[in-house]
């Protein structure tokens, strides 16, 4: 399994003169991990692509119109659906039956079924524990040859985490929609994501 890391900066959120935030246009981002995932995709057709950033009419109308299958799913709205989005959030990740159910909903398919997955920034608001399971689980559907996109905050001190919605532009751009921000369940300097990716090449 081969995967690689980028770092989503900028907020499409700006603040109003009276309380909460607004939206603005998203905002689009050069992205050196998509393009070496497209790029080690190239030549290839018919693979199946499984997408954890919901449902999208330009990631769906992209990787299909490389001949490819997408699967979409939500996984960041699973989590919350899980284990819930307020203070006991990470705790909740520790109840067998939440992490049951997160499994279940968000990464229920056969065994090898996926020749390449994108993650996007989802597992730095895994707890360790359940981090490990989603990583077995992944291993599990995706093929040893798959590939794997996964996007990691640098940084350390920060209390919340902004979290996107990611669509595909082209194979080196995304847009990116700021969906709300999180507090992280742990953070990845390059030796914790050399140890994770040596971790999906041993499970």
């Amino acid at each position: 399994m081969r995967g690689w890391k980028s770092e989503p900066k900028g907020s499409s959120l700006v603040p109003t003169a009276k309380g909460p935030v607004r939206p603005v246009a998203p905002v689009n981002r050069q992205s050196n991990g998509l393009d070496q995932f497209f790029t080690s995709i190239q030549g290839q057709q018919g693979l199946r692509i499984l997408d954890l950033a919901g449902a999208s009419q330009a990631n769906i109308g992209f990787i299909t119109s490389l001949g490819h299958r997408v699967y979409s799913d939500d996984i960041l709205r699973t989590l919350d659906d899980s284990f819930g989005s307020g203070p006991d959030m990470l705790a909740n990740q520790s109840d067998p039956e939440r992490v049951q159910q997160f499994l279940s909903q968000a990464l229920d398919f056969p065994a090898a079924h996926f020749d390449g997955a994108l993650v996007w920034d989802t597992m730095q608001f895994l707890s360790p524990h359940l981090l490990h399971l989603t990583i077995e689980r992944l291993r599990y559907v995706l093929q040893a040859s798959a590939y794997l996109l996964a996007f990691f905050h640098a940084e350390e001190k920060a209390e919340l985490l902004p979290s996107y919605s990611y669509r595909i532009v082209d194979s080196k751009t995304l847009s990116l929609n700021k969906r709300g921000e999180r507090k992280p369940a742990q953070f990845f300097n390059n030796r914790s994501l050399e140890k994770l990716f040596h971790e999906f090449q041993s499970v």
